[in-house]
Formats: structure tokens, sequence, C-alpha cells
């Protein structure tokens, strides 16, 4: 990394200083967090209160997820154009003003555009807070950097499912909404106290037409796979799909003559950056798929109550939690490319055995067992996530977030609706009008099954890679080392 010195942008601010932001970045995330796993173990009660199938909800997730992959390009340019202050405050107000729409939802069109909007926000909020982390932190800090910043975002999950339980047990769905109020307008008061407005001098011309390639050929080869999924009208979703492969191919010629594209393909030169994201992308299918899988699971499939499920489903992010704060130490210790090899295939069997929850399992073991989930898996997102910009130079972070961020969120998108796919693909199949466990297992295993075809991507990555940011050296290296001592 030393040839990159030159690139470094502005001199980094004191340990205390990055550790406050990071704490008030984080803050942000968990308003975020907090509402996404709040409305999965709500998704069935939703459902019957507006007259809908519960496997139908799905959409309510995909459209927050869709459009965060839509607006996150666009959230670095906004940053270095306005000051990434002002874009991260407007993102919590936007993502706010959101969450009290869909609070008022009567349908379900009407919760799916609301999400929508919040997902506007939270795609100004995501990237440009990671955005104001990294451009503040030496590269030798980043890991540590990242667990200050991932722990309190991590509490949302851990909260998330048994206040969703308890709100829905004393109170109507619609509450999930409106808690994220204080807990936003609090996010702005801090925002404007404490952080620094970071921006570029001379931010390039913004790429309309690119964007506007990849609003098209996002939205339509998502709504595409969501139709395949729950909707009769097969002709229709393979149109839509035909458009979507149609605009991304003319956006790759577009983007090899800009100078500035919206999502720049040049960083997929950079081997790290390249194999993380490809294998970051399958593993994310099975994360994205499965609190909308489980959650349907517990209280359709094992008639747990709301709260119930809630207290189940926390088990997940308390293993997650657990695991961020010993994956620094892990990392170090073996490296990326080894955790990411072995530990891969730990996370994923980890969700692959909920296939074989029944109803006659001790609810102890089902907590178990998602616990070493959210274990296992947290430990590889924590390797993709730093991994993935160890070789981008400094100058190119705003477009490397940009482009991570938008797959990150792509995936986490079509892994939702692969879920559903593939229960309403085992319901038709079964002859079942509302899903059985039978129906859970080959949902779970149809998507367990595709991150684990990520083996083939960690096996690319060199023994040394990361070695900077973790501070591991391979085995020969460091007996070559002891030696010269």
């Amino acid at each position: 990394m030393s040839d990159q010195t030159a690139d470094v942008l502005e001199a980094s601010p004191s340990p205390r200083n990055f550790r406050v932001v990071a704490l008030i970045i984080a803050s942000a995330l968990f308003l975020e967090q907090l509402d996404a796993t709040i409305l999965s173990t709500a998704l069935p009660t939703i459902a019957r209160d507006m007259g809908e199938a519960a496997a139908d909800m799905s959409i309510a997730l995909t459209a927050y997820l869709l459009s965060l992959a839509i607006f996150v390009p666009a959230s670095s340019y906004m940053a270095d154009r306005w000051g990434a202050k002002n874009i991260f405050r407007a993102a919590i107000i936007v993502f706010t003003a959101g969450s009290i729409l869909s609070a008022q939802a009567t349908s379900l069109d009407f919760l799916v555009v609301s999400r929508f909007l919040q997902g506007m926000g939270g795609a100004m909020m995501i990237p440009v807070s990671k955005l104001l982390l990294f451009r503040s932190v030496q590269r030798h800090e980043m890991v540590a950097a990242m667990s200050w910043l991932l722990l309190p975002a991590l509490m949302g999950p851990i909260l998330g499912p048994p206040l969703g339980g308890f709100i829905l047990a004393v109170a109507s769905w619609r509450w999930i909404f409106y808690i994220n109020i204080p807990v936003g307008i609090l996010g702005v008061v801090l925002v404007t106290l404490f952080i620094d407005d970071i921006r570029e001098p001379r931010p390039g011309r913004f790429d309309f037409y690119g964007f506007a390639l990849v609003a098209a050929g996002l939205s339509s080869l998502m709504f595409s796979l969501e139709m395949l999924g729950t909707s009769p009208n097969t002709g229709m979703a393979l149109l839509l799909g035909a458009g979507g492969i149609a605009a991304a191919v003319i956006y790759v010629w577009h983007a090899r003559r800009h100078p500035e594209p919206v999502l720049d393909l040049d960083l997929l030169k950079y081997p790290t950056f390249r194999l993380a994201t490809i294998a970051g992308s399958l593993t994310r299918i099975t994360q994205g798929a499965q609190p909308f899988l489980l959650a349907l699971m517990l209280q359709v499939g094992l008639g747990f109550s709301a709260v119930h499920s809630g207290l189940v489903v926390m088990a997940t992010a308390i293993g997650s939690i657990s695991m961020r704060l010993m994956a620094p130490r892990l990392l170090r210790w073996f490296g990326f490319r080894r955790i990411m090899v072995v530990n891969g295939f730990f996370a994923a069997g980890g969700y692959a055995v909920c296939a074989a929850f029944r109803p006659e399992w001790p609810h102890g073991a089902l907590f178990g067992v998602l616990l070493a989930s959210g274990f296992f898996m947290s430990l590889q997102f924590a390797a993709y996530n730093t991994i993935v910009f160890d070789e981008v130079p400094p100058r190119k972070l705003g477009s490397a977030m940009g482009f991570h961020s938008t797959f990150q969120q792509l995936m986490l998108s079509a892994g939702v609706c692969t879920g559903a796919g593939a229960l309403h693909a085992s319901m038709w199949a079964q002859g079942h009008g509302v899903p059985a466990m039978t129906d859970f297992s080959a949902a779970f295993i149809v998507v367990t099954t595709i991150s684990l075809a990520a083996t083939w991507w960690h096996l690319k990555f060199s023994a040394d890679a990361g070695a900077t940011m973790s501070g591991h050296r391979p085995r020969g290296e460091a007996e070559t080392a002891e030696e010269a001592l």
C-alpha cells in the first residue's frame, strides 16, 4: 500500500474523533437496521390486516432494497457535491418521512411506495456513512474502525425482533414505523453537532444517462424476479427481465466510454474488489432470504406468536454481534482467505439446518442453531466488507463505496425474491395453498446452495490478501521473518 500514500486525502482526525464519528454514524444505521428487522417480524400480521397472502408480502422488503440499489450510486456524487454532512442529514429526514407514510398504509401498494421512499433515504445514508469513515481512518486502523461502526448498528437486529413482537402484542403494527421518528430526530441533531462536512472540492459531472440505465435495469430485473416467484403473468415477467438485461448491456457499453460512470466497472480490475464482490453477492442471497423465510416459517409454519418469533429470531443478531467482537483477532490469526474458505461452509450450513426445523424441535435448539448461524455469517461479512477495499486507491473510494453498496443491496433484494420464488414453487409443486414446513425447507435449501457456490471464488484469493488490514502473515513469511531476527 506504500505506493498509494500520495493519494491520501486529508489528514485523519485523532483516534477519539474517528470513534465519535463512527458511533454517530452507527446510530443512523441502527435506525435502518431496527426498521428492517421489525418489519420482517410484522409481515404476517400486516398481511392479515391488508387481506394479503403472507408469502406475497416479500415485495414490501424487495421495494426497500431495490430503492437502495437504485439510488446508492448517486449518493457519493451528492456527498461530494453538497457535502457528506448535508446529505447524511437529509437521508435521515427522508427515511423518517418514509416511515411516517408507511405507518399510514392501507394497502400493499401504498406500503410498497412508502417503503421505496424509505429506501431513498437509506440509499443516501449507508454509503455516505461509510465514505465519511473511510476518509477519516488510516488503512491499518480499518478493521478496528469497522468494529466501532458496526457494534451499535448491530443492536438494531437484536432489539428489532423482540421489540416488533412486543409492539404487535400491545398495539397496532403501525407503531413499528412510528418509533423511527424520535430516533430520526436524535440522529439529525447529532449529525448537525458533531459531523464535519467532507466533500471533494471539484466533483465531476454526474452520469445521469448511466444512472437512468442502472435504475431501469435493476428495477426491471428485480420486478421480473419478483413476478416469476409470485405472479402467474410469466410473459410480463420475462419481458421485464429481457428489458433489464438489455439495459445492463447498454450500460456496460456506456461505462466503457464515459470518463466518470455512475458505476465504475474499472474497479473490477482490482482482484480483491472483484472477488469479494462476486463471493459476497452469492452469500448475500442467503442472507437476504433468511429474515423473510424465517419470520414466515416461525409464525405460519410453526404457529409461533409474533412475540415468541421475535425472541427466537433475536438469536441470529446475538450471534452476529458476538462474532463482531472477535472478528479482528480471527482475521489477524488466520487471514482473510482461510477465514472465507472454511467459515463459508459453516455460514451457509447454519442456515441450511433451518430446513430441518420442525414443531417437535426444542425451542432451545432453534435458538442455538440461529445463534451459530448469525455467528458464522457475521464473520463472513466482516471479511467481505473489509477486504473489498484493500487494493482500491483512496481517490476511488467514493466510486468503490457506491459500486459495492449497490451490489450489496441488489443481492439482498435478489435473496428475498429467490426465497419467495422457491417457496411459491414448492407450494405449487406440492399443491399447497398455504406454506407448509416442507415448502420452507425447500426454500432454505435453494438459497443456501447458492451461497455455497461462493467457495470457488474464495479459493481464488491469494494467501496474503488483505494482510495490510488484518495484520496476518502467511506461515512461510512469518517463519522467514523469525529466521531473519
